[in-house]
């Protein structure tokens, strides 16, 4: 890892101690289920990164395979095809870190050798077999987020996030990563019932927070379950769902959340910060 790109984990790591941080989502997929196609332009995919910052983002998460409910899987050549300009035109101007959201350890590889600084693993380490030693040789932070091949409703969800992420860090310390480089995710929308995402968001983030002492990112943002829980069928309009379960999810020991919508998450923390300072009598602004 370069010595930019190093710089770069570093801030965004000591971010996370700092106050509720954001991920903000740039997906070059002509199929994702929020925004499919709209960045696939580098002038587009440029202006998204730029409102991100704007809006306050500690890292842009940039994501070439769709994963939506239901997707098409794609090769490593195929994504990679879509990842080189957008890494190319991305790394050097911005000023935060750049996550790179995949599943396949080659791909990965490349990123992290084009400068992005932390790796976003869908399978916690535990889908492809080279991925640990590929993060951990890099030198790259890693966001391990609980995933299920399939929906057992009757799974005690919690503690299948635990045996999970049990795994997941004994493969993490196999090959020597730093536990001050990882952040976990309970993968909301990810092989769970609209009442196990629910308990994730509650719960699951205050045991993880609690069982592992490390950060924890939400990611919940313009999900189909707020049309299960608002009738808001239309992915624009699931905004006021996703402040409310990433503020909610906040209270609960999340630190880190996986948005669209930068600038409106600012606020919603800013907002509530400002209540509390006063409720304990702090000062603010």
């Amino acid at each position: 890892m370069s010595p930019e790109a190093a710089a770069k984990r570093d801030a965004f790591f000591e971010r996370l101690a700092s106050g509720p941080q954001l991920m903000g989502i740039l997906n070059v997929t002509p199929d994702s289920f929020s925004d499919g196609g709209r960045f696939v332009s580098l002038d587009a995919a440029r202006a998204e990164a730029g409102r991100h910052l704007a809006g306050g983002a500690a890292i842009i998460d940039l994501g070439a395979e769709s994963t939506r409910p239901g997707f098409t899987p794609v090769d490593e050549a195929i994504e990679l095809s879509r990842l080189r300009p957008a890494l190319a035109a991305l790394i050097g101007p911005l000023t935060v870190a750049v996550s790179i959201d995949t599943t396949k350890a080659a791909v990965a590889e490349a990123a992290l050798a084009a400068g992005a600084a932390v790796v976003n693993d869908q399978w916690g380490l535990q889908g492809d077999a080279a991925m640990a030693q590929t993060v951990a040789a890099a030198g790259a932070g890693l966001v391990m987020m609980h995933n299920r091949r399939d929906i057992d409703a009757g799974a005690d969800i919690v503690d299948e996030m635990r045996r999970f992420f049990d795994r997941s860090l004994l493969l993490a310390e196999r090959v020597g990563m730093p536990l001050g480089r990882i952040v976990l995710d309970p993968g909301i929308g990810f092989g769970k019932t609209k009442a196990q995402n629910l308990r994730a968001m509650g719960a699951g983030v205050a045991a993880l927070r609690a069982d592992y002492g490390l950060p924890v990112l939400v990611g919940a943002s313009r999900k189909s379950l707020f049309a299960a829980l608002t009738g808001a069928a239309r992915v624009e309009d699931r905004l006021a769902g996703t402040l409310a379960a990433h503020v909610t999810a906040w209270r609960h020991g999340a630190g880190l959340f996986r948005v669209h919508d930068c600038r409106a998450h600012r606020d919603a923390f800013a907002v509530s910060q400002a209540i509390d300072g006063a409720a304990s009598g702090r000062a603010i602004g």
